[in-house]
C-alpha cells in the first residue's frame, strides 16, 4: 500500500504556490553527497540527504520526493533493499542506483527490481543531469491511459488476457530506463510495442530511432550506428551522425539484434556500458543518452549457446524480456484487429462501407496466422485490390491459398548413399529451399521466415548452392 506523501510547497515571487521538486540522495560518503547536493540544487531542486537505508526509509516515509538517488553499498544494508522498499511502498516514485565503476551485475540486478536507471562511479554530472531531468519528465501513473491512446497512430488492440497483461508490462517498463528485450514470432507487433514503450515514458519528446540490424552491410555498420567526421575514409564527404546520435535522448530499437555480427556485438556492448560514442575519424568520445530496447524473432539465448551471440552482451540486453504473444494466442481479439486494419487500408485507398461477413469473420478467426498481424494486414490488402464488393465474404479472403504456408513439413531426399557427407547435406537444404520457395510462389522473404532463418542468411544459402542461377 502506498504512503501518503507530502508535498513541499513554496511562495513564488507573485505570492502564489508552486511545488520545487524533491529528490532523496543516500550515501555514506560526505563528498559525493556534497557534490550531488551541490549539482541538483544548481537545477533548482529541493534535496534530502540520508547516509543509511534505515534514515532513507524514515524520510520515504514522512514527506513526498520526486526522485531518489541510492549508492548500491551502505553501513547497515545495500542499495537494492532500498529499491525494493520503494517499489513496494511508494509507487510511481523513479529511483536510481549508483554504482561502483566496472560492476554491471549490480547495475542490471537494479534495473531487475525496479529501479529506473543507474550512474556508474565516478559519476559524470552531465549524465546525473540527464537522469534527473528524465526522471522527473516522467507521466503520472493516471495519465498513462490518456497517453497510450493518444500517442500511437497504430495501438495494440485487444482485450484477451494476454493483450491486457502485455499493456500492464508496457506501463511498468515505461517508467523505466531498462533496456528491454521483446521477443516474439515475426509479424507480431514487436516495433509497435517498443514505440508504445517511448511514447508513454519520460523520452516521449525525443527520437525513437528503429534500426533493421539485419538489412545493414557488414562493412557499413559501425559507421551507420556512430557515425565518423568528413575524411575519416575516401567518400566520406562530410561529418554524419549515427544511430546513437540520432537518438541522443530518446530510444534505439534494434530490430533483429541476432543479425549483428560479432564484431559489432563488442562494440555495441561497450557503448552500452560505458554511454560514449566515438565517431570514426574522432579522437574524442561523446556521451549519448539512449535507451536500447531490441527484438528478434529469433531464439537469443540458442543463439549465445551456439556461438553466434556474445552472452555479456545478452545479459545486458535482456534485463527485462517482454514477450509479444501470437495472434493464435488471442482468436478472440483477431475480430477487432481485422476490423480496425480494414477501416485503416480503406481510408488509405478511398474506399469507404467496406465490412466482412460473418463467414468470413469466422474463418479469420479459426485461421492459425503463422506469420501474425502483419499476415493479418497482407491478406487483407490483397483482399481489397482483389475485390470490389462492400462486403468481403469468406471466398474473397482466399485463405486456402494462403493457408499452405503452414504446412513447412518438406520431402526427404530419397537418398544419400554414396554421396560425402558435406555433399548430403547440401543436397538436403537445396531440396528443402527449392521446396519452400515453390510454396511461396519464389517470395524469398516469406521463404526465409517459413524456414526459420534471415533474409540475408537465405540469399547467402541460396548463392552457395548455385540456386540464384538456376
Amino acid at each position: 500500500m502506498s504512503k501518503p506523501h507530502r508535498e513541499r510547497i513554496v511562495r513564488s515571487a507573485d505570492g502564489g504556490k508552486s511545488t520545487i521538486p524533491a529528490v532523496l540522495v543516500v550515501d555514506d560518503e560526505s563528498d559525493i553527497l556534497e557534490l550531488l547536493e551541490l549539482t541538483l540544487v544548481r537545477m533548482g531542486l529541493d534535496v534530502e540527504r540520508a547516509m543509511t537505508v534505515s534514515d532513507a526509509r524514515h524520510l520515504l516515509d514522512s514527506r513526498h520526493f520526486d526522485l531518489c538517488l541510492t549508492d548500491m553499498r551502505l553501513p547497515d544494508g545495500e542499495g537494492l533493499e532500498l529499491v525494493q522498499h520503494i517499489v513496494d511502498h511508494c509507487t510511481g516514485l523513479p529511483v536510481a542506483v549508483i554504482t561502483a565503476y566496472g560492476t554491471t551485475e549490480n547495475a542490471v540486478a537494479a534495473l531487475k527490481a525496479g529501479a529506473f536507471d543507474y550512474l556508474a562511479k565516478p559519476v559524470s554530472l552531465e549524465q546525473l543531469r540527464s537522469l534527473v531531468k528524465s526522471a522527473l519528465n516522467l507521466l503520472p501513473l493516471q495519465a498513462k491511459t490518456a497517453a497510450s491512446s493518444g500517442n500511437s497512430k497504430r495501438a495494440l488492440l485487444g482485450e484477451s488476457p494476454p493483450m491486457q497483461q502485455l499493456r500492464a508490462m508496457i506501463e511498468k517498463l515505461a517508467r523505466s530506463q531498462a533496456p528491454v528485450y521483446i521477443s516474439g514470432e515475426s509479424g507480431s507487433g514487436k516495433e509497435l510495442a517498443a514505440r508504445s514503450i517511448h511514447e508513454n515514458s519520460a523520452r516521449r519528446d525525443r527520437p525513437f530511432v528503429p534500426v533493421n540490424c539485419g538489412a545493414i552491410p557488414e562493412n557499413l555498420m559501425e559507421s551507420e550506428f556512430f557515425g565518423y567526421r568528413k575524411g575519416a575514409f575516401t567518400g566520406a564527404d562530410t561529418e554524419r551522425d549515427g544511430f546513437f546520435q540520432a537518438a541522443d535522448g530518446g530510444t534505439l530499437f534494434l530490430d533483429e539484434v541476432a543479425d549483428l555480427p560479432l564484431a559489432m556485438q563488442v562494440k555495441l556492448l561497450r557503448v552500452i556500458q560505458e554511454k560514449q560514442v566515438r565517431k570514426i575519424g574522432a579522437a574524442q568520445e561523446q556521451n549519448v543518452d539512449v535507451r536500447i530496447i531490441s527484438a528478434t524473432h529469433q531464439k537469443l539465448g540458442e543463439c549465445v549457446e551456439n556461438g553466434k551471440f556474445r552472452q555479456d552482451l545478452y545479459y545486458r540486453l535482456n534485463v527485462i524480456e517482454l514477450r509479444m504473444p501470437a495472434l493464435r494466442e488471442m482468436k478472440e481479439d483477431i475480430p477487432l484487429i481485422a476490423n480496425a486494419i480494414l477501416a485503416r487500408l480503406c481510408q488509405a485507398n478511398g474506399r469507404s462501407g467496406c465490412s466482412f461477413s460473418p463467414a468470413a469473420l469466422k474463418a479469420l478467426t479459426h485461421y492459425d496466422f503463422p506469420g501474425n498481424v502483419r499476415e493479418l494486414e497482407n491478406i487483407l490488402e490483397r483482399t481489397l485490390a482483389l475485390c470490389q464488393d462492400a462486403e468481403i465474404d469468406q471466398d474473397g479472403l482466399q485463405l486456402a491459398s494462403v493457408g499452405v504456408l503452414q504446412d513447412t513439413s518438406i520431402p526427404p531426399v530419397a537418398s544419400g548413399d554414396g554421396l560425402p557427407l558435406q555433399d548430403y547435406l547440401d543436397q538436403l537444404e537445396k531440396e528443402s529451399i527449392i521446396e519452400v520457395l515453390k510454396k511461396t510462389k519464389y517470395n524469398r522473404t516469406a521463404a526465409a521466415r517459413l524456414l526459420g532463418i534471415t533474409v540475408r542468411s537465405m540469399r547467402y544459402r541460396m548463392e552457395r548452392l548455385g540456386l540464384n542461377d538456376e
